[in-house]
């Protein structure tokens, strides 16, 4: 391996936008979650295909790691260099390159983030519905096969992509899929991309499927008197045929946040925040469905209204939770983490979730995308006291295997990275040596983000 001298002929390449600035080099050694700083060896920031597959193909014949970047929000260390190498900064690619209304499509570079692509995108009448809350770039998005609130109703990002263009390690580009709404034309190579975490190629273009702004949007806010009727009321909700455009829940902890962080005033109960889309009496109609249905389990004040001020706060509230968490405990940070499981286990996953956290004393809120079965839980941890973090990472390994116990899996949308490696094995089985092989195949010198999702050294 000879790092210094793919640095520097990636220099050679492309001038002072290589660069192993201490402060540029610890801004991209840093994480949302509570892995140490991870600086990497060097920062390169491409514009164009032709300088990735440049970048990449030197780093093939000098043995030299690289790690794609984007926003730098993923949580389970996934753009970390612990081995060192060269960060591969793609934020300098982001432009919106295509639009075509008629066909309720876009062609993106990969720095280009969602709410970006929404700005552009408003004058036509269309959207990305893709919400992970992270005001996250699309090229990252992709990669770790993002999904959020909204993915009840449309979709993760692997509904979402109908087309890529890929760096290989060996510098090769190709050109996954099309712009046409579907193929059986030979091995899908879009979706082997989605999700592989920058493993198995550098993303450097998209095409990605619209929707049409629908013509109301309702919203709704409501308590109840335990997680289990809040999580029965949705899984009603799904029974009827209600179409959610997305049904969050919070548990009291989370609303404590949510009211300390100044964004909301509401009791410090279970709460599920929903929306509806559709035409007027539609949106209306599903609203109030629903108000029956909680009713029938002990709902408690429920509201809901068309006003777009009311509903961007309602979501502000809900997308800067993570933040607003970290406020219950100053000074700590959070080991966040997720898992899915089938609707009908959903209760069972969090209730004992929330008791394993009460008996061991910690602060952790949980939140989820309950219309899919996925929930999070934000651990905090105290820097001063080592014993919290292992305390959450116990908590963790629990949550993981009671997730496989129910016919769940340890992720639904944070990713594997780093962090959820060691259940790999117990959740995919023969499987997953076969995803070290297609790793092998393609990147056989381990250069792409190594140490993430397989082992194959």
């Amino acid at each position: 391996m000879s790092i210094d001298n793919a640095v520097r002929r990636v220099r050679d390449l492309i001038g002072e936008r290589l660069s192993t600035s201490p402060s540029v080099l610890d801004l991209h050694g840093q994480n949302e979650s509570y892995y140490a700083p991870t600086p990497p060896d060097a920062v390169a920031t491409p514009h164009s295909t032709e300088e990735v597959a440049a970048i990449v193909k030197i780093c093939g014949e000098e043995d030299c790691p690289i790690v794609a970047w984007g926003t730098g929000t993923s949580l389970e260390g996934h753009a970390l260099a612990f081995n060192g190498g060269i960060c591969l900064d793609l934020m300098e690619m982001n432009k919106v390159l295509e639009v075509h209304p008629e066909d309720m499509d876009a062609v993106v570079q990969p720095g280009v983030t969602r709410e970006r692509l929404n700005e552009e995108l408003r004058a036509t009448g269309l959207f990305f519905p893709v919400d992970p809350g992270a005001n996250a770039s699309l090229g990252g998005m992709a990669a770790t096969r993002a999904s959020g609130t909204t993915a009840v109703r449309y979709g993760t990002m692997r509904e979402n992509v109908l087309a890529l263009e890929v760096v290989l390690a060996d510098g090769r580009i190709i050109r996954t899929g099309s712009r046409a709404r579907k193929s059986s034309s030979g091995y899908d190579l879009t979706k082997l991309m989605i999700g592989s975490e920058g493993t198995l190629g550098i993303i450097t273009e998209l095409t990605l499927r619209l929707q049409g702004q629908p013509e109301s949007i309702t919203a709704a806010v409501c308590a109840f008197p335990t997680l289990d009727a809040a999580v029965t009321t949705v899984i009603e909700t799904i029974q009827s045929g209600v179409p959610m455009a997305r049904i969050e829940i919070l548990d009291p902890v989370s609303i404590r946040a949510v009211n300390i962080s100044g964004d909301m005033t509401l009791p410090e109960k279970p709460h599920l925040f929903i929306e509806f889309h559709g035409s007027q009496a539609g949106a209306k109609e599903q609203a109030e469905t629903f108000g029956e249905i909680a009713a029938g389990n002990g709902c408690e004040g429920f509201e809901w209204s068309a006003n777009q001020e009311e509903r961007n706060r309602l979501w502000h509230a809900r997308h800067n939770f993570y933040y607003a968490s970290l406020k219950l405990q100053p000074g700590c940070r959070a080991l966040s983490t997720d898992v899915c499981v089938p609707i009908s286990r959903l209760a069972e996953a969090l209730l004992e979730t929330a008791e394993e956290v009460r008996e061991a004393g910690l602060t952790a809120p949980i939140i989820g995308h309950v219309g899919d079965g996925n929930f999070h839980v934000g651990f905090l941890i105290d820097p001063e006291r080592p014993e919290t973090l292992e305390t959450a990472k116990r908590l963790t390994h629990s949550m993981n295997r009671r997730a496989l116990r129910l016919g769940g899996t340890v992720t639904g949308e944070h990713g594997v990275g780093f962090g959820k490696k060691p259940y790999m094995t117990e959740e995919h089985g023969e499987g997953y040596a076969v995803m070290a092989e297609i790793k092998r195949a393609l990147d056989p010198k381990n250069i792409l983000n190594p140490g993430k999702v397989v082992d194959i050294n």
